[in-house]
């Protein structure tokens, strides 16, 4: 078997406080040293310029043409146009005197607007900070206050959430400017506040295609993206205009180096969240290659009619849509008829054989791609090359499935916000790294450090460990956060909290979560000790323990109920049995189920933090069955350990009951 990666430091003993370390890995295609960022390139702005100039007439952003409240074809501008507003928008920026360092928001979903905005940042060596509501209220206000935002890009019918934010902001900002159009009665709401309101056509027009740039370096900030990867509030991570510019350099690196890098001639799908750092650096990516990007309608009902008209030639997803995917394919397949269901297991088994066998992914079944799996390529437009994932482990099975029947090549990675996207990535046509997310970019020395609390030993037989990295695309710190900087940045090393397991071909697997913040699948994180003490509220709970699985999409619940409040509910609803039994009625479980969730929307928890079944168990958690620690926390891997299997059931049974 193959080994992807190179020893290049060794173990570390356990010493004091210090627990033992395994041996430092970075990947094969960077053996020799860490890749570095090439002389000439200072901003992300010079990846835009440079594409410009080669292709000045290509394609460049699009959106689908609404007329009449129905959506055509898509309409694009050119590289040279896209480029042309982006130099505007900049002039236009600097007249309302925000100036290199300053710093931006920007707040919609994707659309050119957004990139545009972006591009204009970097040519004039401004921060950009995106601006984001899915973790609650609040949040946008927090973020501006906290980045101390002075003009904030916004798309139209975002407005009004900026507007309820202007008089906790004022100090900040000064500037909106719509993606659209913007009301009077909007400016007039806004300017009572000392903030001017402009569209996005006054904007563009307010600004020159004369104006010099300024001067740009490499340690510049190019952007703070604030994540939701903790408890309390969000972390403004600290990315650098060399971190950033790095990622994507190294993502284009491994594609020479293992299938084809993007061209003029590639088309991607634009609708993970702007945000985030994933999709980020895939569309700059795609910028830096001179590539095309074709915009959603920000509309879930309309994702798959807008994916086939735009007939992409790379997709990025996340498990969550994955494993959407998978399940009305294999819906449709099996609603086929019992000769068709023959045919597509014959072919499916043929060409997985051949795949693990190594055979890449264009050779493996030519001919059985023609006849059997054209359709599923055709859902995604029937040009797709090159499909990635991340944000969350993908189901194992749902992989495979993906690898054999979508005739394309596919990539599972891992990263995270501080680590400027990407840090492993499985690679291009090695089937055995499936189940796992790959080997370190090259821009990133990756090892394990020994947790002995949850008994990960980084120096076993079977590495086990929290994943730490060092590296050229690290996170310069948190945003006036020095303190939760050096909690998680020691002697260069930036510890994850997630815990990897090294595979024997070099091949990350991640296994475990250190904190008790989780990710589910379609990359929410969870704050889970939250949660748990909001549902405690409920008077029907003495104890409750949530869990959430990173492959699936929702939470459920183990939960002892009060013993008083049960029996008194069956009495007035006529249900009989002692408290073992009540446990087990369906009927109990729904009455606990829907006064959790009551609890829970009284105290605004968000859709995917609410619980989708419980399982009660009449025995209180304790000390003899080691569910608990002497001070009544809540040992988790305990109780995973101990309620697996009522686990499974719950997510079956939460699944049966969506069909």
């Amino acid at each position: 078997m193959s080994v992807y990666t190179v020893k290049v430091e060794d173990s570390r003993e356990a010493a004091g406080e210090m627990p033992s370390a395994g041996p430092v890995y970075r990947s094969i295609y960077a053996k020799d040293a860490l890749m570095e960022l090439p002389l000439g390139y200072d901003s992300p702005w010079d990846f835009f310029s440079e594409s410009v100039k080669r292709n000045p007439k290509n394609p460049a952003l699009s959106r689908r043409q609404v007329i009449d409240g129905k959506a055509g074809g898509y309409s694009w501008i050119s590289y040279q146009d896209a480029y042309n507003s982006a130099i505007k928008v900049a002039s236009a920026i600097r007249s309302r005197s925000v100036n290199p360092g300053d710093r931006c928001g920007i707040y919609g979903p994707n659309c050119p607007e957004w990139i545009i905005s972006m591009e204009a940042c970097n040519s004039n060596g401004i921060t950009y900070v995106p601006l984001y509501d899915t973790l609650g209220a609040n949040v946008v206000e927090y973020i501006i206050n906290h980045a101390e935002i002075s003009l904030v890009f916004v798309q139209d019918k975002k407005i009004p959430a900026i507007l309820s934010c202007v008089p906790n902001c004022s100090s900040n900002l000064k500037t909106i400017v719509s993606f659209g159009n913007v009301s009077e009665s909007q400016r007039k709401e806004a300017m009572e506040h000392g903030v001017d309101c402009f569209s996005w056509e006054e904007f563009v027009s307010m600004g020159s295609l004369e104006d010099e740039l300024p001067a740009k370096h490499k340690t510049d900030i190019c952007t703070i993206m604030y994540t939701s990867g903790t408890t309390g509030e969000p972390k403004g991570v600290i990315l650098s205009n060399a971190a950033f510019m790095s990622e994507v350099l190294s993502m284009h690196q491994l594609l020479v180096e293992t299938d084809k890098p993007g061209t003029e001639e590639d088309t991607y799908f634009s609708f993970l969240p702007l945000a985030h750092i994933f999709d980020q650096i895939i569309e700059t990516y795609c910028i830096f290659r001179g590539s095309s990007i074709g915009f959603w309608q920000a509309d879930i009902r309309y994702l798959i009619e807008d994916l086939l008209v735009l007939k992409p030639t790379i997709f990025c997803g996340v498990p969550r849509v994955y494993d959407r995917i998978y399940t009305g394919i294999m819906a449709k397949i099996l609603a086929g008829g019992t000769v068709k269901k023959a045919l597509y297991d014959f072919a499916y088994n043929y060409k997985l054989r051949n795949l693990e066998k190594g055979i890449q992914q264009d050779k493996s079944a030519p001919l059985l791609d023609k006849l059997v799996f054209d359709k599923i390529k055709q859902g995604f437009g029937g040009r797709v090359r090159l499909m990635l994932s991340g944000a969350a482990p993908l189901p194992k099975h749902v992989e495979e499935f993906l690898r054999v029947t979508c005739c394309t090549v596919l990539s599972q990675g891992y990263g995270l916000t501080e680590s400027c996207g990407g840090c492993f990535t499985s690679i291009a046509n090695v089937y055995s790294m499936i189940g796992t997310v790959g080997v370190p970019m090259t821009t990133i020395e990756a090892r394990l450090e020994s947790v002995p609390e949850m008994g990960y030993d980084a120096l076993s037989s079977m590495p086990r460990g929290e994943i730490c990295l060092r590296g050229n695309t690290l996170f310069s710190g948190y945003h006036k956060r020095e303190d939760l900087t050096n909690d998680v940045l020691v002697n260069g090393w930036f510890h994850t909290g997630d815990i990897g397991e090294w595979q024997v071909d070099g091949a990350m697997k991640i296994i475990d979560r250190k904190k008790n913040i989780f990710k589910l699948s379609q990359g929410e994180y969870v704050a889970v000790e939250n949660i748990e003490s909001t549902y405690s509220r409920c008077p029907l709970v003495t104890a409750i323990w949530v869990y959430g699985n990173s492959f699936e999409s929702f939470l459920v619940a183990v939960v002892v109920p009060d013993r008083m409040a049960i029996a008194e509910w069956a009495a007035k609803n006529n249900e009989s049995g002692d408290y073992e039994s009540l446990c087990k009625n369906s009927n109990v479980r729904k009455y606990v189920l829907d006064e959790l969730n009551s609890e829970a929307r009284n105290n605004k928890l968000r859709g995917f933090e609410m619980l989708k079944a419980v399982h009660l168990e009449p025995v209180p958690f304790d000390f003899e069955r080691d569910l608990i620690t002497p001070t009544f926390k809540l040992k988790r891997q305990q109780l995973l350990k101990y309620y697996k299997d009522c686990i499974d059931k719950l997510y079956a049974e939460a699944k049966a009951s969506k069909k």
